[in-house]
């Protein structure tokens, strides 16, 4: 499965002008009913005939607009996986913790990924994981013996599906640069902050992720006590700006709500650092993951708007900017 770059690139430049861009920073200035309009006038759910309360249901219409992009124009299989594997991974998880617990778990699952969910709910219902990828298969078999016990935390749970993902991804789409490199990045981000929340290298080891370029010694450098000793392990590396935010946090007894966000906000920014040199694959992946981004913003602005915060609060939360 490969199409042809120049064609979709096309494609790409025709929706750029679809992007909101700046003007989301101009949204979160208006009332919700204000920012309703003005959205629809930008073409985001133009065709969209709800009030502000339906929000999740415009939010959603764009997002099944943007998959089905991604499915027709993806330039790769490894494209479409890095987008829509998550999600098999997630709602595997979600339905196998709703059938230990006698739920139906719909209101758990993420919309559709490579996986249709009839089918994974029934394979999970029937026990049979035969044709799955071995990464998924093997996480749903240890979940169930995890669920027997009488006790499991959701951290172990969701451990154990992070890991095969990251182990799914990082096997399926090794042959593509722009893949790689951004589940490489943003494995090692999650592995940091799995190391500054820890506190110690036995609670964090076993929740360490694969894929990542920092190694385990690296990685140890965090649960220095010194700051200053830290911060320089890191200096030359992609993550200082991160791990001084982690820092910051670890100093201030503060949850790692800054760094989180550079996290969230990697998708984009990994590709926007070189936006005017990105080439292959790449042009792709920088229009999905800043959709995608504005999409969640769109969400991010009414919940809150509806919940009476300030443009200042709300700025805080978006993505996109």
């Amino acid at each position: 499965m490969k199409k042809d770059f120049a064609y979709t690139n096309g494609v790409i430049a025709v929706r750029e002008t679809r992007l909101l861009r700046d003007k989301t920073e101009r949204l979160i200035e208006m009332s919700a009913e204000e920012g309703l309009r003005f959205l629809r006038e930008n073409g985001f759910g133009a065709a969209f005939e709800g009030g502000v309360h339906a929000f999740e249901d415009l939010a959603a219409a764009e997002e099944a607009e943007l998959d089905a992009f991604v499915r027709e124009y993806a330039p790769s299989e490894a494209a479409v996986l890095y987008y829509f594997l998550p999600r098999d991974f997630h709602n595997a998880k979600a339905l196998i913790k709703a059938k230990a617990v006698g739920a139906d778990g719909a209101g758990w699952l993420a919309p559709e990924g490579t996986i249709p969910l009839s089918e994974l709910r029934e394979r999970i219902e029937t026990r049979r994981y035969g044709g799955l990828s071995a990464e998924l298969s093997d996480a749903l078999t240890k979940a169930e013996e995890l669920l027997a016990e009488e006790e499991v935390s959701g951290t172990a749970l969701g451990a154990l599906f992070e890991r095969a993902l990251c182990s799914a991804l990082g096997r399926r789409c090794k042959k593509s640069s722009a893949a790689a490199g951004l589940l490489a990045r943003r494995t090692d981000m999650i592995n940091l902050l799995t190391c500054f929340r820890a506190g110690d290298p036995e609670r964090a080891k076993p929740l360490l992720l694969p894929c990542g370029t920092l190694r385990e010694e690296q990685l140890a450098r965090v649960f220095e006590r010194d700051a200053e000793s830290v911060s320089r392990a890191f200096e030359h590396t992609p993550y200082r700006a991160f791990v001084e935010s982690c820092l910051s946090a670890r100093e201030k007894g503060a949850p790692y709500t800054a760094a989180e966000r550079m996290r969230d906000r990697l998708d984009t920014e990994y590709f926007a650092e070189r936006r005017f040199e990105l080439r292959g694959e790449e042009p792709f992946y920088y229009y999905v993951f800043r959709r995608r981004a504005e999409i969640a913003d769109v969400r991010i602005f009414f919940v809150c708007r509806l919940a009476g915060m300030s443009a200042a609060e709300i700025g805080k939360r978006l993505r996109s900017v």
